[in-house]
């Protein structure tokens, strides 16, 4: 077994993050159990799932396979779901979230997401969220794909603010206001597709800076 691989990012309220993970996004669900497996065992703490990849059941046989595989604790890693949201009611969002957790086969979530805003209608949703959070279902909650306008919204709202934004996040995409804002509010930005699915790794600049600093095209860019 690999020692983790990263470093961890503190949260607005206190819970850490690993500040690299694995988002299991179209991986079939036949091989999701192998790839989490994996992952863990060489040294991925963070593991990224959403309702609709179609693939919780999967992530959570691999997070079982991978803690007896390597004797680990569940609380050292870090398990993320989201919400696919669909004008989803108070009640429908505490349905959904039991049926993600039932999928991982879990007790809790590290985190649990706004997966997008949708039109804007998230209000009943996030006040479910923040329910599931005082009940120590979900250590943190947060948003994903959310602009200015979605989160000032919601914290007009909210009681809990969320503790991150997951955004598309890359060099040919930077999102620097939307950055400003949540880091003026606290919320960590976590980045999704940071490699830009695999088109930067042959970038000619990014390949000039990972020469320079004898580091991978990935190395650079994920950090």
């Amino acid at each position: 077994m690999i020692e983790k691989l990263s470093d961890t990012v503190t949260l607005n309220n206190g819970s850490e993050i690993p500040g690299l993970g694995l988002g299991v996004f179209q991986i079939p669900e036949a091989d999701t159990a192998e790839v989490v497996k994996q992952a863990i065992i060489n040294g991925y703490r963070l593991i990224d799932t959403a309702a609709i990849y179609g693939n919780e059941t999967g992530t959570g046989t691999g997070i079982k396979q991978g803690l007896q595989e390597t004797g680990l604790a569940r609380e050292e890693l870090f398990v993320t779901s989201k919400l696919w949201n669909d004008h989803l009611t108070y009640d429908e969002t505490i349905h959904a979230f039991n049926e993600s957790l039932a999928r991982l086969n879990l007790e809790y979530l590290d985190l649990y997401l706004i997966h997008w805003p949708g039109n804007q209608a998230f209000q009943e949703s996030w006040r479910a969220l923040e329910d599931l959070y005082a009940a120590g279902k979900i250590k943190a909650i947060g948003v994903s794909n959310f602009q200015i306008h979605h989160l000032e919204q919601l914290l007009a709202i909210a009681k809990v603010v969320p503790v991150i934004n997951q955004i598309e996040l890359h060099p040919k995409l930077t999102q620097q206001d939307l950055r400003a804002f949540c880091g003026e509010k606290a919320i960590a930005i976590q980045a999704w597709s940071p490699l830009m699915q695999g088109k930067l790794l042959k970038d000619d600049t990014v390949l000039a800076i990972a020469d320079a600093q004898q580091k991978s095209a990935a190395q650079v860019l994920l950090r």
